[in-house]
């Protein structure tokens, strides 16, 4: 019985050490610092984070407003996910130069390729602006107009805070409204593709490996930053010259261990740690159903298609991964949750809130918060489904609605903005869409249409629908949507968009995908949106309030604000974990491991023939551990979408790993941290230097870089000292 006590006690505190955090990099002093420390960190909060002084937020910026990525030599060069960059390697990809299976390497400067529309954004500095963005908002009664005296405050600041005219204020709201801090930022806007593997590397494993463990995919992908001859920020030109930053990172050939320390910097996208338990429940039992059965049926359509055809293949390679990543995302996130028990630890964690607002003699403010929250979710419950589906089938999946949806909008920008304005868009449609239609396939658009429609008529609540859509009409519909409509081509619509303005607004009403589209958004903007618009208002209100009174009786003293893709730090410790009863999974992965998934002529786990001949003779170079090639590893380092590309930080600041993923059993962390199975998954620094050498002859890259070797640079140390 003592040793199952102490056992316990044991867990507890591991339990609290890993207990997750996105915290704000300019204020890790104090309690941050400490435990980042006992968790093994050498570096002070100075070396993260410093306005006077270079430090390593100067060398991760947000790439291209999804991702993150990270400087790691002199003249710019950039490291990210190969999956970051999927899009850019495609755009340049052609049946005749497929970068996608055969990957790319530029071993010259002017062989790098130019990205249109692709940015990446430096953080210069970080600034609590609360007391301003607040000024006469609590004067205001109704939840409407305080919003709008926010948005104002947070304008008039915006403009006026001091900055050089190159850079660019930015003000975010944390803490639901409780805090708001401003970025100063620098955004670059020449970045250039330098190398990427083959998919078989790059995206090893694609859809089935995805979101799970143990891991083998080599999914990066380098590019490089381009500046203006003052090294500033500027548009494509043949005169920029290689950017050269404040700070880039050193890269370890030292590896991991079992309880290293880990720091993951970047931009994770969103997340929702303070939800009640009645949301979770919520999402958990319709929102998330909803969403993976129709993505379940749209990637079942795409994957037929792929697997016949490789041009098809090509043009929706990219469309595919996005769908099926934030598929697999859901259902693990949903499983995870029920695993978790969350919602009861909820309940239990709202009852303790319950019981402190009481002895804080707080019930006047905050003594109806949980009820209220079960009121609210109750009423919006049927409104956030219909809103799913819609979403879901007419804005995201369905490319023939999502792009109509475009010309919908482009009719009311007309009657709400004038024709000036409707023109403007209407020139920008008409020279943009080219692309669009360059990756669109009617014939497997049309399917995927067949499949969600019987969906979004069956399974969107009934009062909602447009009367005139109806199960029994779909295969008319369907038939004159993808063989009636011009707006299936490039050609139609270049023909519907010719004339004067009455003329288009008359062809595009003439159109049956129009007629469609523009029946079922009415349907959905006069039915849907504003009561569901009016009720979350209410529960925003609500959580703010909630987080409010949570950060006042400090029911919880380690409450970090919910992620919204501004830079973060995250930290924690190489370990691995055990997903269910008997099951053990180490943290490191090997090539090895790659061999033994290995399927001859598999879209998912062909391997290249070069690399099986690397692996045949350990022709590893300096990047080996015991003759082992490592390629992944695992930590507690709490991470979400937008941290794809974060750089993973050893204990002195140097790169060990390529952030990319979570494992599939810990998905719920956006929402439910649990340390004893949320783990993020890291390519192995040295996988990929051994990729960029071995494998791509890339030596003019290796050339670039600084590689260091801290953890023998220590051994060493010791010795003199001894002597």
């Amino acid at each position: 019985m003592k040793f199952l006590k102490l056992f316990a006690l044991f867990i507890a505190f591991q339990i609290h050490a890993q207990q997750g955090g996105m915290w704000i990099p300019s204020l890790l002093d104090g309690m941050n610092a400490g435990e980042m420390h006992k968790l093994g960190m050498k570096m002070s909060v100075k070396d993260i984070y410093d306005v006077n002084n270079s430090s390593l937020k100067d060398a991760v910026p947000h790439f291209n407003g999804g991702c993150t990525s990270e400087v790691i030599s002199p003249k710019g060069l950039l490291l990210t996910n190969h999956h970051c960059g999927y899009g850019q390697i495609q755009s340049h990809s052609t049946t005749e130069k497929d970068y996608l299976t055969n990957g790319f390497w530029a071993y010259k400067l002017e062989d790098e390729l130019p990205n249109k529309d692709l940015e990446v954004t430096f953080i210069v500095k970080i600034v609590d602006v609360t007391p301003d963005i607040l000024t006469g908002v609590n004067a205001i009664a109704d939840e409407a107009g305080k919003q709008a005296k926010i948005q104002q405050n947070i304008s008039a600041l915006s403009k006026s805070y001091p900055k050089e005219n190159f850079q660019e204020n930015r003000i975010r709201t944390f803490y639901k409204g409780n805090q708001y801090l401003l970025f100063v930022s620098e955004t670059y806007q020449d970045v250039r593709l330098v190398g990427t593997p083959p998919s078989s590397i790059g995206k090893f494993g694609s859809d089935t490996d995805n979101w799970v463990w143990p891991r083998h995919t080599g999914d990066f992908s380098i590019f490089r930053i381009y500046a203006d001859k003052n090294n500033r920020p500027a548009k494509y030109s043949k005169d920029n010259v290689p950017y050269t930053p404040k700070h880039f990172l050193p890269i370890s050939l030292d590896g991991v261990a079992e309880d290293d320390f880990t720091m993951v910097f970047g931009y994770p996208g969103r997340t929702s740690e303070y939800l009640p338990a009645v949301a979770i429940e919520q999402i958990v039992t319709e929102l998330n159903p909803a969403k993976i059965e129709v993505r379940d049926r749209t990637l079942k359509v795409t994957d037929s298609y792929m697997r016949k055809d490789n041009a098809i293949k090509i043009q929706y390679a990219a469309k595919y991964a996005s769908t099926a990543n934030y598929w697999k995302k859901w259902i693990g996130e949903s499983q995870g949750l029920k695993k978790s028990n969350a919602v009861a630890v909820k309940r239990e964690q709202e009852k303790q809130f319950q019981e402190a607002v009481k002895k804080a003699g707080k019930e006047s403010e905050y003594g109806t918060l949980l009820a209220d929250f079960e009121t609210n979710y109750k009423a919006i419950a049927p409104y956030a489904v219909a809103r799913e589906y819609f979403n879901e089938i007419f804005l995201r999946n369905v490319e023939l609605l999502k792009n109509t949806y475009k010309f919908v909008q482009l009719e009311q920008i007309l009657k709400t903005k004038g024709e000036q304005a409707f023109t403007d868009r209407k020139n920008n449609l008409a020279t943009g869409l080219g692309d669009f239609y360059k990756d669109y396939n009617n014939t497997v658009d049309e399917k995927i249409f067949e499949q969600v429609i019987e969906l979004y008529v069956n399974q969107s609540p009934k009062q909602f629908l447009p009367k005139s859509i109806t199960a029994a009409n779909l295969t008319q519909l369907q038939n004159e949507l993808y063989h009636q409509s011009k707006l299936t081509t490039f050609e139609g619509v270049k023909q519907i968009l010719s004339g004067d303005t009455s003329t288009i607004i008359k062809n595009l009403n003439a159109d049956p995908a129009f007629q469609f589209v523009k029946e079922a958004s009415t349907a959905y903007f006069t039915n849907v949106e504003p009561k569901y618009s009016e009720l979350n208002l209410h529960i925003t209100a609500l959580q703010r309030t909630y987080i409010k009174a949570l950060l006042e009786l400090k029911t919880n003293p380690r409450m970090f604000p919910d992620a919204n893709s501004t830079l973060r730090v995250t930290y924690g410790k190489v370990t691995g974990y055990e997903p269910k009863d008997a099951v053990v999974y180490k943290p490191v992965t090997y090539l090895d491991g790659v061999l033994e998934k290995y399927i001859p002529g598999d879209y998912e786990f062909d391997v290249p023939a070069k690399l099986i001949d690397l692996y045949n003779k350990k022709d590893f170079g300096n990047y080996s551990e015991n003759g082992k090639m490592p390629v992944c590893f695992i930590a507690t380092n709490h991470t979400t979408g937008g941290n794809s590309g974060s750089p993973a930080i050893d204990a002195n600041g140097n790169l060990i790993g390529l952030n990319f993923d979570r494992v599939w059993e810990g998905t719920m962390s956006d929402i439910y941290y649990d340390p004893a199975i949320c783990r993020n998954i890291m390519v192995d620094a040295r996988y990929i230097l051994f990729i960029i050498d071995k494998y791509a002859n890339a030596q003019n890259l290796i050339s670039e870089l600084k590689l260091v070797h801290p953890k023998q640079s220590k051994t060493l140390k010791k010795k003199s000292l001894q002597k």
